[in-house]
């Protein structure tokens, strides 16, 4: 069924691109939502992305798995947003919220996955990048360093406060 798909994507075919898009529109927000600012961002870096996908689809190896090879675009296309937005960057001063000791385990286990997604979107978009990359998507910070041009310790860096704003944002929606 993929195969066929994607052999249509490949002749441009409109409704196989529409097919491939809806199979996999779930998957690539449940992506980008973690890297986005909001869910209204989180469908315009999937929409960049699957045009990325529908324009380079000739370069996909049809022997290997589709699915990372669609992941590694929508990661590397909310990159490149991260990059686009840079300068347009909107801190959000979290440093001053009290912390209160949680319970971490009974607070984490009653939260659902949309409110997950809702406190990393309170992040700033280099602290959520970072935390991103390193925690879900599995990269070292040499890695990260070098895709967002940044050096090692910045990437450290940005990794400890996203995880310390993490914290607080549960501390205070929760406890």
């Amino acid at each position: 069924m993929i195969k066929k798909i994607i052999e249509g994507c490949r002749k441009r075919q409109r409704e196989s691109q529409k097919e491939l898009y809806k199979m996999y529109y779930a998957y690539g927000m449940s992506i980008t939502l973690r890297y986005a600012d909001s869910r209204e961002q989180a469908a315009e870096v999937l929409n960049d992305a699957f045009m990325k996908v529908f324009t380079n689809i000739e370069k996909y190896d049809p022997d290997r798995p589709f699915k990372p090879w669609l992941r590694q675009i929508i990661v590397n296309t909310a990159i490149n947003q991260y990059h686009k937005n840079q300068n347009k960057l909107q801190k959000t001063d979290l440093e001053s919220i009290n912390h209160k000791p949680a319970r971490k385990q009974e607070v984490l286990s009653g939260m659902s996955y949309d409110e997950i997604i809702e406190m990393v979107q309170q992040l700033t978009p280099a602290y959520r990048t970072v935390f991103n990359l390193y925690v879900i998507e599995g990269f070292k910070h040499k890695e990260i360093a070098e895709m967002l041009d940044i050096a090692v310790g910045t990437s450290k860096s940005n990794l400890a406060k996203a995880k310390k704003n993490l914290q607080s944002i549960v501390e205070k929606n929760f406890i």
